[in-house]
């Protein structure tokens, strides 16, 4: 009951910031945005958008081969695609990812070693993430003329970052770790021990697999220069001439501002960040929104395969069983 109330008050507060926002602007001016936007700009925006997502594959597939499993790309893509699918249609940011991370478990029969991949996958993304947030919320506070109204969120990223680094510290912590098995030793969690020991064992895995997490990083970086490209392509296809600087600026602040799960998939807070951002630069509220709701589009559009690819395996999985991927070490 609780979680429906908590959806609701989400679908409402996106309703009541795109109305504020659609208040605010002028209509005739953003259609006519809208109207004159370049359609081969914008199915190049799509294009990128698309290579972003199959480099999130790539990404994972790093970290899945490092557990041993022996998953093709192609496979994690249909995955990731069908995740990205139901990420948008529900409620919950992690949503996507219980998805992929279910198909795996599934294919492989190994979940702990499967769910944890996923995770991982997570972690260095945000990693990656906040690294870019942190410079570009210095960076905006120095060398926009109305940089001061951009200290706080300076400061927030700074301790937000600085949370995630000891959260992530304290996962792969061999200590703490030791620690929290004592939990187990309570007779309603006993059955779970050995499920949390696999898990474990998974996780520290990747403590041995530096280059796996390095080029996961390195990978989630190059995504965060893709959908920062996707942005600026976007905003071109629109006939605006900002310099691209600030769209390397903004875009990690914009995804900052989202972490917070206040919204259906972040849409009205996505619109309202792009509004107050790109209006320090000069750009029209009727542009910026226009462009933010494209993005928002081009989101949607490129996750519509994986729900076209959900239904045919479901349409198929009564004529024949799934057979299970060599699972081989490397």
């Amino acid at each position: 009951m609780k979680t429906h109330l908590f959806n609701l008050l989400k679908l409402a507060v996106t309703v009541a910031i795109i109305a504020f926002l659609f208040a605010r602007v002028d209509l005739s001016a953003m259609a006519q945005h809208l109207a004159r936007a370049n359609g081969i700009a914008l199915l190049l925006a799509l294009a990128l958008y698309f290579s972003a997502i199959s480099l999130s594959a790539l990404k994972w597939e790093i970290l899945v081969r490092a557990q041993g499993i022996r998953a093709p790309f192609v496979s994690l893509l249909v995955y990731y695609l069908v995740g990205l699918f139901f990420g948008n249609l529900l409620p919950s940011n992690v949503g996507g990812d219980v998805v992929r991370a279910y198909d795996l478990v599934r294919a492989s029969g190994r979940a702990e070693a499967a769910a944890v991949s996923v995770l991982v996958d997570r972690l260095m993304g945000m990693v990656a993430f906040f690294g870019a947030a942190v410079v570009m919320a210095l960076l905006a506070t120095l060398t926009l003329a109305r940089g001061s109204e951009l200290e706080q969120l300076e400061i927030a990223t700074v301790v937000a970052a600085t949370l995630f680094v000891f959260a992530a510290a304290l996962l792969f912590s061999r200590r703490f770790s030791q620690r929290v098995k004592g939990v187990f030793a309570l007779p309603c969690l006993r059955p779970l021990e050995p499920m949390a020991r696999r898990a474990f064992d998974a996780l520290q895995v990747y403590r041995q697999s530096y280059r796996a997490l390095a080029l996961n990083v390195a990978l989630s970086a190059c995504i965060v220069v893709i959908t920062t490209l996707v942005w600026y392509t976007i905003a071109r296809a629109l006939g605006e001439t900002t310099s691209i600087f600030y769209f390397f600026l903004f875009n990690p602040l914009i995804a900052f501002v989202l972490l917070i799960p206040i919204s259906f998939n972040g849409l009205g807070p996505k619109e309202a960040t792009a509004v107050f951002f790109f209006g320090l630069v000069g750009m029209s509220n009727e542009a910026a929104l226009s462009m933010s709701l494209i993005f928002h589009l081009i989101v949607v559009l490129t996750s519509l395969p994986g729900g076209v690819l959900w239904w045919r395996e479901r349409t198929l999985a009564p004529q024949q069983d799934k057979e299970p991927i060599d699972l081989r070490r490397d």
